[in-house]
């Protein structure tokens, strides 16, 4: 009969098992902080694209509602605090430019205000700036939309962002500015 000689098998000792449990441990968790600023970087992501459809459509709704003298009524500002009021609602009914312009500037609003239910923009402000253009005998306008909003994560500012005036100044605000052109019909 053969005799079995113990000292010569090798295995793992408990000082190696502890070794690779440390250092898997240490990788797991640089992929759970990975999978935490990816989650961030999406969020920031559709954030900014809430914000710029929100200030394309308010380009898109300002140029088909070009009448002289209705375009200044867009001027303002207004946040996701601002309250709504009751107009009409210009589906069914005949509606001015003026009216239209105002049901446009609620419909901004609600939009801002629906961060509850979408998850963007919290804590939204939104500037709208038009101004004519010289020479432009009063029918070319240049608009600017400004929109922000508070981000979850710090940043430093730039001067440039720092120098718009839209919202309110933090660390977290994100500010999107939108620029264009529109000549008005008489």
């Amino acid at each position: 009969m053969k005799s079995i000689n113990y000292s010569s098998q090798q295995g793992f000792t408990l000082v190696e098992v502890l070794i690779a449990f440390v250092i898997l441990s240490f990788g797991l968790l640089g992929a759970v902080a990975l999978q935490a600023k990816a989650k961030q970087a999406s969020f920031d992501s559709m954030q900014r694209a809430a914000a710029v459809a929100l200030g394309n459509d308010m380009i898109q709704r300002m140029r088909a509602n070009d009448r002289v003298g209705v375009i200044t009524q867009y001027n303002g500002t207004f946040t996701s605090n601002t309250a709504l009021e009751q107009s009409r609602t210009c589906y069914t009914d005949t509606c001015s430019s003026a009216e239209i312009a105002a049901l446009d500037r609620q419909q901004w609003i609600r939009a801002i205000q629906a961060r509850e239910n979408t998850g963007a923009l919290d804590d939204a402000t939104v500037c709208i700036e038009n101004t004519a253009v010289a020479g432009g005998d009063g029918k070319a306008f240049n608009i600017q939309v400004v929109v922000s909003w508070q981000g979850r994560q710090e940043i430093t500012a730039s001067a440039d962002t720092k120098a718009i005036s839209c919202g309110e100044e933090s660390n977290t605000r994100r500010v999107m500015v939108l620029k264009s052109y529109i000549y008005l019909r008489s």
